[in-house]
Parts: structure tokens; C-alpha cells; sequence
């Protein structure tokens, strides 16, 4: 985590001296540049903790207590074209470390295992162009993941359009995942085609998502503001995590399996409503069902207030209910004649609440007298499952303009 930290100090200071060297620029209205400049960097810091009674690595008992520490850096560069077009470049970069007492009860027989710990590296690019003249926009982005049992590379295109008055606007976005997980089975389920020698990989098998979506939004007044949200996903190839036990009522064990395939619909409404110049209410609903038999119902609600011109307090607060997958059964409760089984709780039924605060800095000369450092905002989450699981995290989001 420290090595984390120091790289992150590296690139700040990079980024300073870039800004030190850059010379002020005309105003945004009378001049457009068309050349490549600095726009937004952003840092974000976030420590997760977690605990737990239901381990899907034990089979749905036992700790589930994992710890991740997360940094992510996004540049954004800018430019406009000879038809003043817009386009912004985005690259981003992220790094989790993670330590995980569930995991390493992969190996039942060791102290510690290689799975208790793992770094998770994330990079992704993005491409955006805004036609201010028909009011469009386009872009296209990638982005790889890599960990040590996963591997991920994604790609996605979106577009928009606003009406002539820009009270309207309506979105597309595509995305696919094409993903390698290997396959790491219990210790005890282990046979000579799927063990491991310091020498050899793991077999690998696929798994592919497709999903898009359709978002419309519309300014209702100066106080109210909706946009409706319509998700289509598909997933195809090994969907089961082979290192998630089940046991059956004949008291033997199992990998856990579940179908090759599974249809995801949302439908979503988010609200936001301005009272007044220092209080805003965002709100957001959704609906889910997918065709494992998972129906679902999340409700957010979220008031930014203005403490100060520059100070403001983000209290939030979430309500999630979901109902259990066919799949799904505790500890001990499968029979082996089943086809498809879990003990994951993470498909069982369950309500939570996630609540907490942000509280935002964004001084008019900049954070401590810096005109380049533009805001700081720190975040606290609490969670809470009434399958006896908490977690709790906190985040640093530092802006620089």
C-alpha cells in the first residue's frame, strides 16, 4: 500500500509542475484551442472493510472478512477540431490490494495461502466527441482488468443527442466483456487435470457480456429534472466461481454451479430537484429481474447542501430488497440430485441499507490558496444486510483543474 501511495505522490508532483508551465488561457468563449491541453485530473483513494457469517468459500458459513485498497487516477486532455468540435481524451488507472480471510480458505489445509492476498490492475481509455452545433455526442472507450484468477477486456460506444432548446436528451451506450476466469477449485475437489505445480496455469474457461442501454432525460422546470433508464444484459460462458464450496445433505462437497447463460433487465428513474440556490434532492429507482429468478428493488436518496459558496455536506442514504435465485440454498441444504446449486448469499434473499456523508471543498481561488487544486471531497459509507454482513468505507476524491 505504501509502494501504491509513493506512486500516486510521483504523479501529483508531475502533474504540478505541468500546470506551473502552462500559460493562462483566453477565455473559453472567444477562443477555442486545437491544441492538445490539459483539462481534469482526478485522484481517488478508497479503504473497504468487510465482515461476515457466510463465506461462499466454506460453503456459505464461516468469515467472510476482506480488506481493499483502492487508488485510481483519471487525465483528461481536450481539443477542439476546425469544425469546433470537442473531443476529450480520458485515460485512467487503477490498483486494488486486497486481503481476503475467505479466500484463503480455498486451501483449508494451509495457514495462509497465496489467495489471501491479490492486486487488481484496471486500465481503461476513452475517446469523446460533443458537437455543440447538432448538439450530439460519441465516443468510444476500452479497458482491461487483471488479477490473479481473472482476466478482462472490455469495449463501449455511446451516443446522445439534445433537443434545439436542450430541454431533452436521449442516450445509447453498448459495452462487451469478453473474460477469462481460471479455473481454481477447492483444494479437496482437486484431480491431477485441474491441479497446479509452481510450473503450470491453471485451465481457463470464458466468460462473455454484451449489455446496452437507453436513457432519456428531461427538464421539467427550473426546479425538476428526470431521466428514465432501460438496461439490457446478457451473459454467456462459465458464470460459477469453481472456488465456492456447497455442501449437500448427504454431508459430501461440491463446486458450486450455476447455467451458462443469464438475462439481466433493469428499468431505473432518477429525480433531481433544485430548492433553491443551496439545497438539491437527487433521487433514484430501480427495478430488476433477471432469468435466474433474481427480482430486485434499490431506492437512493441523496441532498447535496451548501454550507458555504464552497463547502457543502452530501448526506445519502440507500434501500436495497432482493429476492433469493432458484439456485440458492444454505449450508447442508442441496441435494446432489440438483442440477444447478450455491450457497452464495450474495443470491439469497436479503435486505440492506447503505447510508453515510460527503462533504465537499471547492474553493473559488482553489484548495489552500492553489488555483489548480480545485476541490476535495471525502466520502463515509456504512452497509448493512440482515444476513448478519457490514462493510464499511471511506474515500478521497482530490480534482485538479
Amino acid at each position: 500500500m505504501k509502494k501504491i501511495c509513493l506512486v500516486l505522490v510521483g504523479l501529483y508532483l508531475i502533474l504540478l509542475s505541468s500546470f506551473a508551465q502552462t500559460k493562462p488561457t483566453q477565455d473559453s468563449t472567444q477562443y477555442k484551442s486545437r491544441k492538445l491541453v490539459l483539462e481534469e485530473v482526478n485522484f481517488v483513494s478508497s479503504y473497504y472493510h468487510q465482515d461476515g457469517d457466510n463465506s461462499s468459500v466454506t460453503g456459505g458459513i464461516g468469515t467472510q472478512k476482506l480488506s481493499d485498497f483502492a487508488n485510481i487516477i483519471d487525465i483528461k486532455f481536450a481539443k477542439y477540431d476546425k469544425r469546433y468540435r470537442k473531443h476529450t481524451f480520458t485515460l485512467e488507472g487503477g490498483i486494488d490490494s486486497y486481503s481476503s480471510a475467505s479466500s484463503d480458505k480455498i486451501d483449508l489445509t494451509a495457514n495462509s495461502s497465496a489467495s489471501s492476498n491479490d492486486i487488481r490492475i484496471y486500465p481503461s481509455v476513452s475517446w469523446l466527441v460533443e458537437n455543440d452545433k447538432k448538439r450530439t455526442s460519441f465516443g468510444i472507450t476500452a479497458s482491461a482488468s487483471k488479477e490473479f484468477d481473472y482476466q478482462s477486456f472490455g469495449m463501449g460506444i455511446n451516443f446522445s443527442k439534445k433537443s434545439i432548446n436542450n430541454n431533452r436528451e436521449i442516450g445509447f451506450k453498448a459495452q462487451a466483456y469478453l473474460d477469462k476466469v481460471s479455473i481454481i477449485l477447492p483444494i479437496e475437489l482437486r484431480t491431477s487435470s485441474n491441479s497446479r505445480s509452481d510450473d503450470d496455469d491453471y485451465p481457463t474457461s470464458s466468460r462473455n457480456s454484451l449489455s446496452g442501454s437507453i436513457t432519456y432525460s428531461q427538464i421539467i422546470n427550473q426546479k425538476l429534472q428526470l431521466l428514465f433508464l432501460f438496461d439490457l444484459a446478457w451473459q454467456k460462458g462459465f458464470l460459477s466461481l469453481p472456488f465456492h464450496r456447497v455442501y449437500m445433505n448427504n454431508n459430501t462437497v461440491q463446486s458450486e454451479v450455476l447455467p451458462s447463460s443469464r438475462l439481466k433487465i433493469p428499468i431505473g428513474l432518477r429525480a433531481n430537484y433544485f430548492l433553491g440556490d443551496n439545497i438539491v434532492f437527487r433521487s433514484f429507482y430501480r427495478f430488476y429481474k433477471d432469468d435466474w429468478g433474481l427480482t430486485s428493488h434499490s431506492a437512493d436518496l441523496e441532498t447535496a447542501i451548501k454550507i458555504t459558496p464552497f463547502f457543502s455536506v452530501t448526506p445519502f442514504y440507500r434501500y436495497y430488497r432482493q429476492s433469493s435465485i432458484k439456485y440458492f440454498e444454505p449450508y447442508q441444504a442441496h441435494s446432489p440430485s440438483d442440477k444447478y446449486y450455491t450457497s452464495n448469499y450474495d443470491y439469497s434473499k436479503f435486505d440492506s441499507h447503505f447510508f453515510g456523508a460527503g462533504f465537499r471543498m471547492a474553493p473559488p481561488r482553489g484548495v489552500f490558496g492553489n488555483p489548480h487544486f480545485s476541490m476535495v471531497e471525502i466520502r463515509y459509507g456504512h452497509y448493512l444486510r440482515n444476513t448478519n454482513f457490514n462493510s464499511n468505507i471511506i474515500s478521497l476524491h482530490l480534482q485538479f483543474k
